[in-house]
């Protein structure tokens, strides 16, 4: 059988035992996706069913996201006094520079997310995905005065050679796998790179757009695994992530009981958890003693 080489199995009950900042036992972060699409062409999620390009309906239906969403998100997080970051395709600095400037303003991390979700990197030839790489990161660096330290893939895409192309263009961690509740080293050909855990199962497309489950019933499952992880946690230190789409859950009826769900957390957390971000979450880990973060 073929394997991936990047780090070998861990059962997540005998690793060494670790805690996060101040003794806590979870982290939390909320990742808001900022995506941006080709007009006519491309890929992108689907409300219903599309029709001959240019598809209206689903374009329009993202764009609100972009519009509408988005604000309602951002005036939900300062409520709350929640960090998150902000996940950008690069051309959005171009299409509504407004949107980065407040995520700025809130002092979010901000974590490169490719060029636009219409494509994927995974497909492209090793010297044409650095580009895009390089690309995208230098035009964060030059809004953000920084490049990003992590990054997530357009549709979680991946070549075999994404975590090397990453780890080569100065990426500290990634965040495309979501095949463990804990920090994973992956093994690259020059070195090595982190991964942070990203939900697949927390993730408002794979739900609502994949699994057609509506917004109440996502927000029980973000409640119910909050649960259940923070009990678990007490045992290992344990990562839990939140992927939303500001034209998924910015919706009116789906953002009402998303922030009920987030209170509730907030609420029941206490002192055990540590609202922070995949960046801190990845420094943190790093910093930790040789051996204690499985992997490659």
């Amino acid at each position: 059988m073929r394997d991936h080489a990047r780090y070998p199995y861990s059962a997540i009950v005998s690793r060494p035992s670790f805690a996060w900042p101040e003794g806590r036992r979870l982290a939390v972060y909320i990742a808001v996706n900022v995506e941006h699409f080709s007009f006519g062409e491309g890929l992108g999620a689907e409300l219903a069913p599309g029709g001959p390009q240019p598809d209206v309906l689903n374009y329009a239906w993202r764009d609100y996201g972009n519009r509408v969403g988005v604000w309602r998100m951002l005036e939900m997080l300062d409520a709350l006094a929640l960090p998150c970051a902000v996940l950008p395709n690069s051309v959005i600095y171009d299409y509504a520079p407004e949107i980065m400037a407040s995520f700025r303003a809130r002092g979010d991390e901000v974590v490169g997310h490719g060029r636009t979700n219409s494509e994927r990197q995974g497909i492209l030839d090793e010297a044409a995905e650095r580009a895009l790489i390089e690309e995208a990161a230098g035009v964060i660096a030059t809004h953000e005065g920084r490049r990003p330290d992590g990054w997530l893939g357009p549709w979680i895409s991946q070549s075999h050679a994404t975590p090397d192309l990453l780890q080569e263009a100065g990426f500290s961690y990634l965040l495309d796998w979501c095949h463990d509740d804990q920090p994973v080293w992956f093994k690259t050909r020059k070195g090595r790179i982190l991964s942070v855990p990203y939900p697949q199962e927390l993730n408002d497309i794979p739900m609502i757009v994949g699994r057609k489950i509506e917004g109440e019933a996502f927000a029980n499952m973000i409640v119910e695994h909050f649960r259940e992880t923070l009990e678990q946690s007490y045992g290992q230190a344990l990562v839990m992530g939140i992927a939303l789409h500001p034209y998924l859950v910015g919706q009116p009826h789906r953002l009402r009981p998303l922030r009920r769900a987030l209170q509730t957390l907030q609420a029941e957390g206490g002192e055990a958890v540590w609202w922070t971000t995949p960046g801190e979450i990845a420094r943190h880990a790093m910093a930790l003693p040789e051996g204690t973060i499985t992997g490659g």
